[in-house]
């Protein structure tokens, strides 16, 4: 099972964490990106993430199948955020369960670096003297 969304809305941690529970699951990974108050020493005031939506889901989904045709998951779920997000919000939710742990560290640190590196998602920093676009990937 795959749940994908690219949102506006702010992302329900707890709930994103009940989706993936599963009885036949021993092992849940999550990874719950926020944004921080610094980058390279200059305070941020806040970011702003832009996706170009139909290729985003896409590619979410993509990833999503090829986690689960690499790893035995049973299930996964990739929430992204768009919009404008303050100091300690949650930009991205990535849940993996699996009957084992390793499975679930592995396919959801792949989700997380593969997402950055292919699905069309930018992040404009908004510090305090000015601003930048970037890919939102490492």
């Amino acid at each position: 099972m795959i749940d994908i969304k690219l949102t506006e809305e702010p992302l329900d941690i707890s709930a994103c964490v009940e989706w993936v529970m599963s009885p036949e699951c021993g092992g849940i990974d999550v990874f719950i990106g926020t944004v921080r108050n610094a980058t390279k020493g200059k305070t941020v005031l806040r970011l702003e993430f832009e996706a170009y939506e139909p290729m985003a889901l896409k590619e979410m989904q993509k990833i999503a199948d090829q986690t689960m045709q690499k790893w035995p998951v049973q299930k996964i779920l990739l929430h992204h955020r768009t919009g404008t997000l303050a100091i300690g919000e949650v930009p991205v939710i990535i849940a993996v369960a699996a009957a084992h742990r390793d499975a679930a560290f592995d396919a959801c640190r792949y989700i997380i670096d593969t997402l950055k590196q292919t699905v069309p998602i930018w992040k404009r920093e908004i510090f305090e003297d000015g601003e930048v676009w970037v890919a939102a990937h490492p």
